[in-house]
């Protein structure tokens, strides 16, 4: 007992020390700041902040705008949101003196003195990526991952690193190492995860550009949640050296690295400098597939699949509209739009994802947590991977009659053989070429597909993780998908959703309901998605809905 006091105590301390790092990281920007301010009085940071990223990356490229005055703005209104919003868990300090070499070599990349926020578990040399585990506090990376070496190459500046929840597998963002982040458009609001550091500091203006990682709706939840877009490529379209994640080794479920950013022209111009010599050398194991210009700027009237539900988890009154609204303005714009039928996304989900994610029973993903204080907001997640094998099957077969999903989520993290998880890695193949089949059938270009929102209250994503269907089914097909905020929750949709039962009218589909509820004017976006590899494409879809 006395060790375990012990040992609990150095954690603790830790955890301490981290929150006065973190304490003293925002004490740090505030003092270069008020320095920078006090030398440059007259900086008109409010027309700086409001320059879209284009314009804004021409106008450091070209000498019209000194990028000190760019880089403190923007230190000081990251400052602000992360005061308002605990979305920054570090200030990376020796982007000073980058802003200062930069300077002096005038080298131009594509993103030449952009301020750029990363994600808290992509590598920066010299910092830590915990992923909000103590356990992996005060190991600083020894170098920096490949995406954040070829923004460098480019000219960015890479200024701070940004929350995340405990272990990255939640679409909330806490951990009790920096505790709850909140979303900057509503402080009782998640902003997403389990990028969603990045979604409340883009979301809030205090940054312009930020690179998260995605394995289940980790970009598009905070994009969504916060009312800006993102892109989550193809698995291997970016470089993954480097960057840590939740259950390593999985091939289930495709991860991806993408940008975040307010609008979709910046998510191209990032896209665009990431997909360069530098980082097909970096990591030869990434397509060299440079930027397709041809395909981005096109104007040919698309051929879009779409749909409003996936029959799983009933989307919410604002969603449905989003897709609706979205469908009559693509039309009237000349584009032709299909219906796509889904079918079997319960058997994608809890066979594919789950099973997929979870393989070994759950051990790997328990281990995570060995000598950890808390388990964070993965709850069910954590219980069952602890439980053992009989107790499993046992639960699934008595909750089958009463709660069947509650019963396939407990059957589906089951320990796998290794010739059971080779034929679920065939079995995803399989529908992963129906699906396409499908598609090509109809002649689809790209698909207009609902996104989950409105942004969830603070905890309610660790309460219904079953939602993340509409954005896992593309982890498991490993399709581009992309969010554009297209609308704001109305009254009305307030009202419909007091009729809201969803498709099981489970305890899940009760607290969806409330998790849904109380977001008047709160954005909603709808996901853009395209074949594998088409990540122009996307982007060219992503812009149009935007534009209209």
């Amino acid at each position: 007992l006395l060790l375990r006091w012990r040992r609990r105590r150095g954690l603790w301390r830790k955890v301490a020390e981290a929150q006065e790092r973190q304490e003293r990281s925002l004490v740090q920007m505030e003092t270069a700041v008020q320095r920078f301010r006090e030398q440059n009085p007259s900086v008109n940071v409010v027309s700086i902040l409001s320059l879209p990223l284009p314009e804004l990356s021409k106008k450091l490229r070209d000498g019209s705008l000194p990028l000190d005055h760019v880089f403190y703005s923007y230190v000081g209104k990251a400052l602000q949101i992360a005061t308002e919003t605990n979305c920054i868990t570090e200030y990376l300090q020796e982007s000073e003196n980058q802003l200062r070499k930069a300077k002096l070599t005038g080298k131009q990349g594509l993103l030449y003195g952009v301020p750029v926020s990363i994600k808290d578990s992509i590598d920066c040399q010299g910092h830590d990526s915990t992923m909000g585990f103590i356990k992996y506090l005060n190991k600083p990376a020894a170098e920096d991952s490949v995406v954040v070496q070829v923004l460098r190459r480019q000219g960015a500046i890479p200024f701070v690193k940004t929350n995340v929840p405990q272990s990255l597998i939640s679409y909330d963002c806490k951990n009790l190492i920096f505790g709850q982040t909140c979303n900057p458009l509503l402080y009782t609001r998640t902003p997403g995860g389990s990028s969603g550091g990045e979604g409340a500091l883009i979301g809030g203006g205090g940054s312009i550009l930020g690179l998260g990682t995605d394995v289940g709706g980790s970009l598009r939840f905070p994009a969504a949640f916060c009312g800006v877009c993102a892109l989550k490529p193809t698995g291997n379209r970016l470089s993954k050296r480097g960057i840590q994640s939740g259950v390593v080794g999985q091939k289930a479920v495709a991860a991806a690295v993408g940008p975040l950013a307010k609008d979709v022209e910046s998510l191209a111009l990032c896209m665009r400098a990431l997909l360069c010599e530098d980082m097909f050398s970096l990591d030869s194991t990434v397509p060299p597939l440079p930027f397709n210009e041809e395909v981005y700027s096109s104007t040919q009237p698309l051929r879009i699949g779409y749909y409003e539900t996936d029959f799983f988890t009933m989307p919410s009154p604002a969603m449905r509209r989003a897709v609706r609204e979205m469908k009559q303005l693509l039309e009237e714009a000349g584009h032709t739009l299909v219906p796509f039928e889904l079918t079997n996304v319960d058997y994608v989900i809890f066979n594919f994802c789950v099973r997929g994610m979870f393989a070994d029973g759950g051990t790997s993903f328990v281990k995570k947590f060995n000598g950890e204080l808390e388990k964070g907001s993965t709850g069910l997640f954590f219980w069952l991977a602890k439980s053992p094998h009989w107790l499993k099957t046992l639960l699934s077969w008595i909750a089958k009659p009463f709660v069947p999903r509650f019963s396939s989520i407990i059957g589906s993290m089951k320990a796998n053989t290794v010739s059971e998880v080779w034929s679920l890695h065939h079995e995803i193949e399989d529908f992963c070429h129906q699906f396409i089949a499908q598609w090509k059938k109809l002649n689809l270009d790209v698909m207009l597909c609902p996104m989950l929102g409105p942004a969830f209250g603070i905890g309610y994503p660790g309460k219904v993780s079953v939602a993340v269907s509409y954005t896992m089914l593309y982890n498991a097909l490993d399709f581009p998908a992309g969010v554009v905020p297209v609308t704001t929750v109305t009254d009305e949709d307030e009202e419909e959703l007091k009729d809201y039962k969803g498709y099981y009218r489970d305890w899940w589909d009760r607290t969806l309901a409330k998790a849904f509820s109380g977001s008047v004017g709160m954005p909603v976006a709808v996901q853009c998605v395209a074949l594998p590899w088409q990540e122009e494409l996307c982007l060219r879809f992503m812009k149009e809905v935007e534009t209209l």
